[in-house]
């Protein structure tokens, strides 16, 4: 009688897990899964509403007409020389990006909770597709930005962008990692502490006022005592933001050094919130 042969599992599903588990051979495989995922968030955001995704043009755009009454008609505050309302809009198509990466992934284990306890699938999907499906709404939001600007220069403004143009790329790349990695380690401690996510409704609003997005960097430096001017140079997301204007607007200053230091601390931000992710999916379960 023939011994039959071992059988080759394609996949072991262990408790024992490396520190950073990038397995993108796994993730290359539930494809399929995490595209349609992208799918449910795009469809599912705006359904059984009035105005469904005209909610991705309304929101920066009144956004943009309040930042430019209050920050620049009756607070002043100069955008050299480019239109306000144009230099608001940038600023606010990238930080919506962030802003949605952040918050939408913070709650990936609180509320996927009853799909994670009855099947196998690579967790870390669930916020990838969270990044993924948000770039449609930020490729809406930066057409109707391109729209203004050729509006703009029809109105006889001097706008060019700047060479540093294909560094655009890289901005965007790092606005994810940053909005993913945060993400991970907030998701992460609210399966234990749920008031976390009332607390980061709440911190967004406020950080949204300390990354440079209703004024350029310049005017902070100007009016702003020097404990916050530090806290507002050194935030990445307010390097990022600049960085955005000055690509699209030729406005504002860039530095080597900055965005140095702001793709290390995306990806040391990231890797973080990957081996946070990775140790918390063992037990979530229990505590959530």
């Amino acid at each position: 009688m023939t011994p039959h042969p071992k059988e080759e599992w394609l996949y072991e599903i262990s408790a024992k897990r490396k520190l950073i588990n990038l397995n993108f051979k796994e993730i290359w495989h539930y494809r399929d899964l995490l595209f349609l995922f992208v799918k449910r968030d795009i469809v599912t955001v705006y359904k059984q509403t009035i105005l469904g995704p005209f909610w991705y043009l309304i929101q920066p755009l009144f956004t943009s007409v309040v930042f430019t009454l209050i920050f620049n008609n009756l607070g002043n505050i100069q955008t050299g020389g480019v239109p306000p309302f144009l230099f608001n809009l940038a600023g606010i198509t990238a930080w919506n990006y962030f802003k949605e990466c952040l918050t939408k992934t913070s709650t990936t284990f609180t509320s996927n909770q009853q799909i994670f306890g009855k099947v196998y699938f690579p967790r870390v999907v669930m916020p990838l597709s969270v990044t993924i499906s948000n770039l449609l709404k930020f490729g809406i939001q930066l057409v109707i930005f391109i729209c203004f600007y050729c509006y703009y220069l029809f109105k006889g403004y001097e706008l060019a962008p700047n060479g540093n143009l294909w560094l655009f790329p890289a901005y965007i790349i790092m606005m994810a990692l940053l909005g993913l990695g945060a993400g991970m380690v907030v998701s992460s401690l609210t399966t234990k502490y749920r008031d976390l996510n009332i607390l980061l409704s709440f911190a967004v609003q406020l950080l949204m006022y300390l990354s440079a997005v209703p004024y350029p960097l310049a005017e902070a430096t100007k009016k702003f005592p020097p404990f916050v001017t530090n806290f507002i140079t050194y935030n990445p997301m307010s390097q990022i933001i600049e960085g955005f204007r000055y690509l699209l607007l030729d406005s504002g200053s860039f530095s080597w050094l900055g965005f140095t230091y702001t793709l290390l601390f995306c990806l040391v931000l990231f890797f973080v919130g990957i081996i946070v992710f990775n140790r918390t999916e063992k037990t979530f379960i229990d505590t959530v």
